[in-house]
């Protein structure tokens, strides 16, 4: 059997999550169906050795990073990773995106019901209440029919409108490659977060992305949200910021049996 999606993963110094990502990615992944390929984006230190003693993945180095942002190193990581891309699809994840099926890329491989899908995934993977999705379509129309428009702001900064327009997040995202190829799409794009920009272009250029409602696409996997963020920042400022949250994604690491040192 031919491989049928290449799964790219960046990763920076969170050993621990890469080890559970990696762990639950081998258990429910044949991986005759899939290549799995890791870019560390410059961490030196013992993630990078872990990696190097992986046999099943292909690991790409990338030495300095040091001069990117965080999601400037994400995006160049992907791109870079892309170059090498052979099968029909393209898979970004997170390290804090764990898969819980045997079923998952059958499921993701079967919303691709036409050529012109040319993505598939998620803007948000969360389980929140009825109540408080409700909450916030309410707020929404709120500011794009009455509020923004008193104050004479236009779309002014709301979800979804305008240059703030839904896209598929690189925390599961899964793309036809023959459309990537046939818009010239790239992940990085200045300022621009990996894949907004190429999710407009496949989207100018005719194709169809789906977006997967959280309740379903979360019975396949789950996503840590900002976890490789919060547990390796890259500025001290932000350790502070997010006590509560580091707190909160570690009870969770070790719940799920991540091994934190």
């Amino acid at each position: 059997m031919s491989r049928e999606v290449t799964i790219l993963i960046p990763h920076y110094k969170t050993l621990a999550l890469t080890r559970l990502c990696l762990a639950r990615l081998k258990k429910h992944t044949d991986l005759s169906r899939a290549r799995v390929v890791v870019i560390d984006n410059g961490s030196n230190d013992e993630s990078t050795d872990y990696l190097r003693s992986l046999d099943w993945i292909d690991l790409i180095v990338r030495e300095d990073t040091s001069r990117e942002g965080g999601g400037e190193a994400h995006a160049r990581a992907l791109d870079l990773a892309m170059e090498r891309v052979e099968t029909p699809f393209l898979l970004s994840i997170h390290t804090d995106t764990f898969f819980l099926r045997d079923d998952w890329l059958d499921f993701l491989l079967s919303r691709f019901d036409s050529p012109k899908v040319g993505g598939v995934g998620s803007w948000k993977l969360e389980d929140k209440p009825w109540h408080r999705r409700q909450a916030k379509r309410l707020e929404r129309w709120w500011q794009l029919k009455v509020w923004y428009p008193l104050l004479g702001k236009g779309e002014g900064a709301i979800e979804g409108v305008g240059r703030n327009h839904y896209y598929l997040r690189s925390h599961c995202a899964m793309y036809r490659m023959e459309a990537i190829r046939a818009v010239q799409g790239r992940f990085f794009a200045g300022q621009q977060p990996a894949g907004k920009v190429l999710h407009r272009k496949l989207e100018e250029a005719g194709y169809r992305m789906v977006f997967l409602p959280s309740e379903q696409l979360s019975r396949y996997l789950v996503h840590l949200n900002h976890a490789t963020t919060i547990l390796q920042p890259r500025k001290e400022s932000q350790v502070a910021k997010h006590a509560r949250q580091r707190k909160r994604i570690l009870k969770m690491l070790e719940e799920e049996g991540g091994a934190i040192s």
